[in-house]
C-alpha cells in the first residue's frame, strides 16, 4: 500500500468515526434526509446516503431522533428531529470531541520528541 492509500484509509475511519455526532450537530432543526447530506457537505463533511441513511434508523432506533413523514408538498419527506436523549448524547459527545481535539493539538504541537 502506497502513503496515498495509507492517509486514505486512515482518513475515512476518522471520517466514520465523526458522522454521528456531525449528523447529530445537524439536527438542531428538522431535517429529511437529502438536506441533511446537503447541509453535511456544505460543512466539509462528505458522507454517502448508503452510509448517513442506515446511521439515521439506527440512531431513531435507539431513541436518540424521531422521524415524520411531511406529506405537504408533491414529494413525500421524512424529517429527522433530534429527541431530548439525542440532544443529550450530542451535547455530550461535543464535550468528547473537545476533549480529544485538545489532548490532539497537544501532542501534535509536541511534534517528534
Amino acid at each position: 500500500m502506497n502513503i496515498e492509500e495509507t492517509l486514505a484509509a486512515h482518513s475515512q475511519e476518522i471520517r466514520r468515526g465523526t458522522v454521528v455526532l456531525a449528523a447529530l450537530a445537524s439536527l438542531g432543526e428538522p431535517r429529511y434526509g437529502y438536506a441533511l447530506l446537503e447541509h453535511l457537505s456544505d460543512a466539509g463533511i462528505e458522507v454517502e446516503g448508503n452510509t448517513l441513511y442506515p446511521l439515521l434508523r439506527r440512531l431513531e432506533k435507539q431513541g436518540l431522533l424521531v422521524s415524520e413523514w411531511n406529506t405537504d408538498e408533491s414529494r413525500p419527506r421524512k424529517f429527522y428531529s433530534l429527541t431530548a436523549d439525542g440532544r443529550a448524547i450530542r451535547t455530550a459527545l461535543t464535550q468528547e470531541w473537545g476533549a480529544l481535539n485538545t489532548a490532539l493539538q497537544t501532542l501534535t504541537s509536541r511534534g517528534n520528541s
